[in-house]
C-alpha cells in the first residue's frame, strides 16, 4: 500500500525535513537516508519506524538545509599564516594583499563538523513520530477508498450469485425434460431403472447447490473481515482464493450458456478484488 508523510522542523540555523513514503511489499523493506550528523542514530530510527509500520517498501529521508552555509566554513589560521609568511619572502606588499592571495590557496578554509545536539535529536525523534502519523493517516484514507471499491465488487458478485440461483431453479428440471424427450425419440426400448440411475448420476454432476452455499458464506465472511480493525490483507487473499474455487466449480458444472455468462462476470469482479488486495496490508 502506498503512503506518504512529511514533517519540517525549523531551528535557528537550519531547517530539517523528514519524509516517509512507501510502495506495497509483502514485508518491511526500509531504505534510510540520513545526514552524516545523525548516522549514530540510524538504528534507533529504524527501530522507531519498524515498530510503527508493519509492511511496505519504505523510503525514509532526513534532509538538512543550513540557514547560512558560510557558518560551516572557518579560516584555517595556521595554514593561512604559513602562506602569508612564504609570500612575504618572495614579494613585497601589504597584509591585505597577502591575505587575498593566501585565502584562495588550498586548505585555507576548513569545514567544522558540528556534534549532534541531544536536544536537537529529541526534536527530530518527535518529528519522525509526526511523520509516521501522517504516513499512517494517508494509508488509512487510501485503505478506506480501496475498501469501498472492494465492497462494491463483492456486492456485484452477490447480485450475480442471486442470478445464478434464479437460473439454477429451472436448469435441472429443463435438463430432465430434454433427456426424457431424447429417450422418447429413441426407437429401442429403454430400461427405466437404468435410465433413472443414469439420470441421478447426471444430475449430481450438474448440481451446484453446495457451491452456491459455500460461495455465499465466503462472500459474507469477506465482508466481515474487511470491516475488522486489525490488518487482514493476507486473510482476505485466502478468502478470495476460496471464492475463486467455488466460482470455477460452478462454471465447470453449469452446462448452461446463461450460467456461463454470469460466471464470467463473477470472475471479472473477483479479478478486480485480487488486484486491489495487492495494495492492502
Amino acid at each position: 500500500m502506498t503512503g506518504y508523510g512529511k514533517t519540517e522542523i525549523l531551528l535557528p540555523t537550519k531547517k530539517i525535513s523528514i519524509e516517509l513514503k512507501s510502495l506495497n511489499s509483502k514485508s518491511l523493506d526500509l531504505n534510510l537516508r540520513v545526514p552524516t550528523l545523525y548516522k549514530e542514530k540510524e538504528l534507533e530510527i529504524r527501530k522507531i519506524i519498524g515498530q510503527a509500520v508493519q509492511r511496505g517498501k519504505l523510503d525514509c529521508s532526513i534532509y538538512i538545509e543550513q540557514a547560512s552555509q558560510a557558518s560551516l566554513n572557518c579560516i584555517n589560521k595556521e595554514v593561512v599564516n604559513h602562506y602569508i609568511n612564504q609570500l612575504q619572502e618572495f614579494v613585497k606588499g601589504d597584509a591585505i594583499e597577502y591575505l587575498k592571495i593566501a585565502i584562495k590557496l588550498p586548505d585555507a578554509l576548513k569545514v567544522e563538523h558540528e556534534d549532534l545536539d541531544e536536544n536537537e535529536w529529541l526534536l527530530i525523534a518527535k518529528g519522525i513520530d509526526e511523520t509516521i502519523q501522517k504516513f499512517n493517516n494517508y494509508r488509512l484514507a487510501e485503505g478506506a477508498s480501496l475498501a469501498k471499491d472492494i465492497i462494491q465488487n463483492i456486492t456485484s458478485i452477490k447480485s450475480l450469485l442471486a442470478e445464478v440461483l434464479l437460473v439454477d431453479k429451472d436448469r435441472i428440471s429443463n435438463k430432465k425434460e430434454k433427456l426424457r424427450k431424447a429417450i422418447d425419440d429413441l426407437i429401442q426400448n429403454v430400461d427405466q431403472n437404468r435410465f433413472e440411475q443414469e439420470l441421478i448420476y447426471y444430475i449430481e454432476k450438474l448440481d451446484i447447490n453446495e457451491e452456491e452455499v459455500r460461495l455465499e458464506n465466503h462472500l459474507n465472511y469477506f465482508l466481515k473481515v474487511i470491516n475488522e480493525v486489525e490488518s487482514n490483507g493476507r486473510k482476505l487473499g485466502f478468502i478470495t482464493q476460496e471464492m475463486g474455487r467455488e466460482i470455477n466449480t460452478i462454471g465447470s458444472k453449469a452446462n448452461d450458456s446463461v450460467l456461463q455468462k454470469i460466471v464470467v462476470n463473477m470472475k471479472d469482479e473477483l479479478e478486480k478484488i485480487k488486484e486491489q488486495l495487492l495494495n492492502i496490508l
